[in-house]
């Protein structure tokens, strides 16, 4: 493989750009490929055969176009589809889990909430981890009902969200949570939010520097790493509007391209 070739990054839509942002934050260099999966989202209402489906065709797109190494930044894709991906294809894959061993860890309260898709709470994986970090913490864990789409929309400070929000969060408030685990790749992009209605101790942990961090293990130890000091090629594909996109990315808009593609 080319150390100049891409990183491909997917998820089922808009939201793991939040994940590309901390890959590109650690890795300026790296020329990468974002797909936005927006036609099919949200993926947590999904069976996993669906989810499963729709991750390989991402994977073939981004094979298509050259990428080094594939980051699913989409937790319901990588609970349900990163073994059948990892089987099936010779290069490197990088999953993106609920972050609940730091949230059980940290934890005083001996409360954490968990703010999920459907599809990634009822997924083997995700029991499994949740299992083995939390024998002796209550978790509280929320379907984040609505919020997807959304933030598909771009309707981050709308009446509807701050409603779904405070719906969603009134259990873990009640149930004295002090760390609330993002479970979907969409959610950062709502943290300001989350903040304004959740009480000031509790502290909010998603996955994206753990992400970055182990993509840059991974190039390092495969020694594909971007030695070249040249303006990296940025390129975002979506297969919906992309508006929502370029005002997510809006602070990139200088450095990145965005276009519509069918995939």
């Amino acid at each position: 493989m080319d150390k100049n070739s891409p990183i491909g990054v997917f998820d089922s839509g808009v939201g793991g750009s939040s994940i590309w942002q901390e890959i590109h934050k650690l890795l300026p260099l790296e020329n990468s490929i974002y797909l936005a999966d927006s036609k099919n989202a949200p993926y947590g209402n999904k069976s996993s055969e669906e989810i499963t489906e729709l991750s390989i065709k991402n994977v073939e797109k981004l094979l298509g176009l050259d990428c080094k190494i594939i980051v699913v930044a989409c937790n319901t894709a990588t609970t349900n589809a990163i073994s059948t991906l990892r089987e099936n294809y010779d290069i490197p894959i990088i999953g993106i889990e609920p972050a609940i061993k730091p949230a059980a860890l940290q934890t005083t309260s001996k409360s954490i909430g968990i703010l999920a898709t459907k599809g990634t709470l009822s997924s083997a994986l995700f029991s499994r981890t949740a299992r083995e970090f939390t024998k002796d913490i209550s978790v509280v864990e929320i379907i984040g009902e609505g919020l997807v789409p959304l933030i598909e929309a771009g309707k981050l400070d709308s009446p509807e969200m701050i409603s779904l929000l405070k719906k969603h969060t009134k259990p873990m408030i009640d149930a004295n949570v002090d760390y609330v685990v993002l479970g979907c790749s969409h959610y950062p992009y709502i943290i300001p939010q989350l903040k304004k209605i959740l009480p000031k101790n509790v502290k909010i942990i998603d996955s994206g520097e753990a992400v970055a961090r182990q993509t840059k293990t991974v190039l390092q130890s495969l020694n594909l790493l971007r030695i070249e000091n040249t303006k990296p090629r940025l390129r975002f594909f979506t297969n919906a509007d992309t508006d929502t996109l370029k005002f997510l990315l809006k602070d990139y808009s200088e450095i990145i391209s965005v276009e519509k593609s069918d995939f």
